[in-house]
């Protein structure tokens, strides 16, 4: 190699070498950055310093200015920004960081005038303005963040520019009337854009951290209905906000204002909220609404809902309690005797009918009655083929608690065999399974109920399950199932309602067996028995046995789900009733019953 070359050769390598040990460094930029982060200001300014003067990038001046006021070196800060801002002279936010400067002198004034200053120099041109309510924000002036989404439509002369921007900013500034205003002009302009207002609205709602939001809200609707009763924009708006704050009574009131405003509509509003109040078992207020509907008169638009419903509100009043007063059943079966009359039993009425089957069935003590009501409606020429089928079941389960256990079962399969791939054909075989059980065939329930614990039915799933655990769980090792057929005797006579016969049964199986997996069972059936001969403090006792020395069992998450009720509902033991939905919330998040129980009480919590 001649000797040129080798100089050459010599030099590219001491370059590469120097080119690594360059890239080896850290840069300047990382170690102002270094420094910055660790609090050591002086040695970030002066390389922050070096990098804007090489480059004026904008992220090197809002370090620089960042390190300046960390320094207290206002003078220096504020020399920075005036610089900053004949180079940049639009870009609005140097006004908020010249303002910001003021405001760490503690110079108020001066301040809120560079703030005003900025304001008064937005344009047509809508390109800064995004920019500098966000600076305003980060600034801690949220106000003039609104003065500046403000300042825009004036400009611009769009009422509804920036519409979320500022519904956003007044919720953060917790200014809730300017908030609901925005809201109410959007709707004056576009009454279609409802639906997006409500879902907005909905959202803030749910992410606001307590009560000030809705009450503000609240407050606001309220105001803007007071100055514009005639808006029904407005009215519609209040019941809406009623119903997500479950305020049902306040709903109804709006719901009557309207339609006694606007006749034309018929009570359309007043049904709709008695739906979803009776859909909530909110009972008064549906009820109130049904009346409201019937006393328009029989030839009103939705007198036959008002009337139906009524009805339906009172069967569910009484059909969810776990005693039911006699006197209450008689005025009830005359009501629907009346109704009958009225009405007559026709396809209009079929609901009515199958709760009245219900009532006299199972509360009435007259199966046959309730049978005939049933055969009825089977006898309508064009009822649907769902209808029939669910109806045959009910005529199955009535058969059942008059003890008709083959006829019942022969219509269990008809149904199973009419619907073989759905849920109606699985909740048929479901409860010939568990006639099965009855009859104390428990092999051949337990293998129906084994396929059953995958239908896509997560109820009919869950009760094929907890039949066939218990089933499964107490097979006797010499196949007698004595303990089993004594438990099973009893439990169809609780289900006919033969209820010193069920309590005997079952306590001949606690008596008999002390240490048998049954136990936990016969003390929930022994629970129920006492609710349904209103010895609530009892049954509380028999519930709290099997949460306390059965955690583990299958049986634990309903009688903590049934305690929670029977305390809320009868007991007024406001404090057990959460304590019962917490445990089951926190100790059997997999439950069933989870969800009812966090509505519980979260319903609880806010009373």
């Amino acid at each position: 190699m001649n000797t040129g070359r080798k100089i050459l050769v010599a030099w590219l390598m001491t370059s590469c070498i120097g080119v690594a040990a360059a890239f080896a460094q850290p840069s300047q930029e990382q170690t102002a950055a270094y420094y910055y982060d660790h609090g050591e200001y002086e040695q970030a300014a002066q390389l922050y310093e070096g990098l804007y003067k090489r480059t004026s990038q904008k992220y090197y001046y809002q370090r620089l200015l960042a390190t300046y006021m960390e320094l207290g070196q206002y003078r220096d800060a504020m020399r920075l920004v005036e610089r900053r801002r004949k180079q940049n002279p639009k870009d609005l936010c140097l006004y908020v960081d010249e303002g910001v400067v003021h405001l760490r002198q503690k110079q108020e004034k001066k301040a809120l005038k560079s703030f005003d200053e900025a304001i008064e120099k937005i344009t047509s041109n809508l390109q800064p303005v995004p920019d500098l309510a966000m600076a305003f924000i980060n600034a801690g002036h949220a106000d003039y963040a609104a003065r500046t989404y403000l300042a825009a439509r004036q400009k611009t002369g769009n009422r509804m520019l920036y519409f979320n921007e500022l519904v956003g900013v007044y919720q953060a500034m917790g200014d809730y009337a300017a908030m609901t205003g925005e809201y109410f002009d959007l709707l004056d302009h576009q009454p279609g854009m409802m639906n997006s207002v409500q879902v907005s609205m909905q959202r803030a709602l749910q992410e606001a951290p307590d009560n000030k939001l809705a009450d503000g809200v609240k407050k606001a609707l309220v105001e803007h209905v007071r100055r514009h009763p005639e808006n029904r924009t407005y009215l519609e708006m209040m019941i809406w906000f009623a119903l997500q704050q479950k305020d049902y009574a306040f709903a109804m009131e709006q719901a009557e204002a309207v339609d006694a405003r606007f006749p034309e509509k018929g009570g359309e509003q007043v049904l709709r909220v008695a739906k979803i109040a009776q859909s909530n078992d909110a009972l008064d207020v549906a009820a109130e609404g049904y009346r409201q509907l019937q006393a328009r008169g029989k030839e009103a638009r939705h007198y036959l809902d008002g009337r139906i419903g009524e009805l339906e509100v009172e069967f569910a009043r009484i059909n969810k309690n776990y005693h039911i007063d006699a006197k209450e059943m008689a005025a009830l079966k005359q009501k629907y005797t009346a109704t009958f009359e009225e009405l007559g039993k026709n396809e209009r009425t079929i609901t009515l009918m199958r709760n009245y089957a219900t009532l006299m069935g199972y509360h009435g003590g007259d199966a046959q009655a309730a049978a005939d009501i049933l055969d009825d409606i089977l006898e309508m020429p064009r009822l649907k083929k769902q209808l029939r089928d669910e109806v045959k079941l009910e005529l199955g389960d009535l058969l059942l608690f008059a003890g008709e256990v083959w006829d019942a079962s022969l219509l269990y399969m008809q149904v199973e065999k009419a619907n073989a791939n759905d849920v109606l054909g699985a909740m048929a075989k479901y409860k010939n399974a568990k006639l099965s059980y009855y009859n104390h065939d428990f092999e051949w329930a337990n293998s129906q109920l084994k396929v059953l614990r995958a239908s896509t039915s997560k109820l009919v799933a869950n009760d094929a399950m907890e039949l066939s655990l218990l089933i499964s769980d107490n097979m006797e090792d010499d196949s007698t199932y004595s303990a089993l057929e004594v438990f099973a005797d009893a439990d169809l006579m609780l289900y006919r309602g033969m209820l010193d016969s069920a309590w005997a049964g079952f306590t001949n199986v606690e008596t008999h067996n002390l240490s048998h997996p049954l136990l936990d069972e016969v003390l929930m059936r022994k629970a129920q028995i006492c609710m349904k001969q209103a010895r609530y403090t009892e049954a509380d006792s028999l519930l709290q046995k099997v949460v306390d020395f059965y955690p583990y069992d299958i049986t634990a998450d309903d009688a903590l789900m049934t305690m929670g009720m029977l305390n809320e509902e009868r007991l007024n033991n406001k404090a057990k009733a959460m304590e019962c939905y917490e445990k089951l919330l926190l100790d059997y998040p997999n439950s069933l019953y989870a969800d009812n129980a966090r509505k519980r009480y979260n319903a609880l919590k806010t009373r």
